[in-house]
């Protein structure tokens, strides 16, 4: 094989400045680890964006793809296909939308975005105004840009532009609201969305979208907010849609957060992608309730990709659904998530710079660093990334372990696979890294 050119000359990569990017090239990957170039083993602490739930290659899911790759690459969305059928069903089942339909996408993005404009269509309001969140993420498309409350992108779109308006976040830590509990925060976030719907208009408004547990803007909402919201949609006349991209397929300790939450939580449609797959191959997913369904039986839908409902990719996604429930690792999520999150607040109290721990419900958890836990002054401004937790990814890669930050705030994601030593020792190095760059608590 003739050698290539350098990847940093030739490649565009996201979210980075190019002249900034220098990383290794993955050449492999078992279970929690994947394997560098240089020969080097690194254990994936954050599963490559919440993605990899199952870990890398897992041999269920590239045998699946291997399996259907001889039968039948493709076939457009117009023919049926097993695996997609099968995929769908599987989803509303463990969803339990008795009588709902899926439709597959390519990913997050555009799940979103066709989750949006089915809840326009099926309410009968095509431009409908649709609620967000500020310190939120659902996509680097345009109009997922526009839904997201993200200070990344805030000045690339216009959210008017596409009709959609920001709530203020369920952020106990910080609250918006100056709330002094954080039951009380996530009462008056939900308050905030109903204040908004009212002034919009009932019959202005479509939707509202949220995350049940954010991703990469690392808010954990109390257990009072997803329930109050799932009201104030019902209250409005509204549809509830849960962005599930991230935390769904075990990552928040179920299989979808809002499960979390029973009937309470139950939205109208839901997205997924990243751990649909285990991100072995690109597939997203809109869940609808037989009542959005219902409204859809008899509407043209003008939408839909190429690659839709690939049958490889939903060959992944059935192949993914039956390992997590096989090798039981939804609980497993949830009983390794209690452990983890014990663990980190008890180093918390170590590391004064630990401003707050947040997750315990799953193999999820978000730790804020603060330049003073008193006062939580932030150790950067949001969203740059301060030296400190500069200094622990750059160390905890030459010790063999890949850390995710976000501004100051260190995220914590490994696969579901991963081996109880492997967490306890990267949750050890974590505890070192920390002390070996800041001053103990006195």
């Amino acid at each position: 094989m003739a050698t290539s050119r350098p990847e940093r000359e030739t490649v565009l990569h996201s979210w980075t400045v190019q002249a900034d990017w220098d990383a290794p090239t993955v050449v492999g990957g078992a279970g929690a680890r994947f394997f560098t170039a240089d020969g080097r083993s690194i254990l994936d602490f954050s599963s490559q964006s919440e993605c990899c739930n199952l870990g890398h290659q897992h041999p269920a899911v590239v045998r699946a793809i291997r399996d259907q790759a001889e039968r039948l690459c493709y076939i457009a969305n117009a023919w049926g296909a097993e695996p997609r059928a099968r995929l769908a069903e599987l989803l509303l089942e463990k969803s339990g939308f008795e009588g709902g339909r899926v439709f597959l996408t390519l990913g997050g993005a555009d799940a979103n975005e066709h989750a949006v404009r089915f809840a326009r269509q099926a309410i009968g309001r095509p431009r409908g105004i649709v609620v967000a969140r500020d310190r939120s993420y659902h996509g680097a498309s345009y109009a997922t840009m526009a839904l997201s409350g993200d200070a990344r992108t805030r000045d690339q779109v216009d959210p008017a532009h596409f009709a959609v308006v920001h709530a203020l976040p369920p952020y106990a830590y910080r609250c918006p609201f100056g709330s002094s509990s954080d039951d009380e925060c996530g009462r008056r976030a939900a308050a905030n969305v109903e204040d908004l719907i009212a002034q919009i208009g009932r019959d202005e408004c479509a939707a509202i979208l949220m995350e049940p547990n954010s991703g990469t803007n690392g808010i954990v909402a109390p257990d009072t907010y997803w329930p109050a919201l799932r009201a104030a949609a019902t209250q409005a006349g509204v549809y509830l849609i849960a962005d599930e991209v991230m935390s769904g397929f075990g990552r928040c300790g179920e299989w979808f957060a809002w499960q979390r939450y029973g009937e309470a939580g139950r939205p109208d449609l839901m997205t997924l992608a990243k751990g649909l797959t285990g991100a072995h191959i690109p597939l997203g997913a809109v869940v609808m309730s037989a009542e959005v369904a219902a409204k859809l039986e008899h509407e043209m839908l003008y939408t839909g990709l190429t690659y839709c409902g690939h049958p490889l990719s939903c060959a992944a996604g059935v192949a993914a659904v039956e390992a997590y429930e096989a090798e039981g690792l939804i609980e497993r999520s949830r009983r390794l998530g209690g452990d983890m999150f014990s663990a980190l607040r008890s180093m918390q109290q170590r590391h004064a710079v630990m401003g707050d721990v947040r997750g315990g419900h799953g193999l999820f958890a978000v730790v804020e660093f603060v330049e003073d836990r008193a006062t939580r002054a932030p150790l950067a401004p949001w969203p740059r990334v301060p030296a400190l937790l500069r200094s622990v990814v750059r160390d905890g890669l030459v010790e063999g372990v890949s850390f995710a930050v976000r501004g100051n705030l260190l995220l914590i994601a490994p696969p579901l696979v991963i081996d109880e030593r492997d967490l306890a020792d990267a949750l050890a190095l974590l505890d070192r890294l920390i002390a070996r760059h800041t001053p103990p608590v006195p």
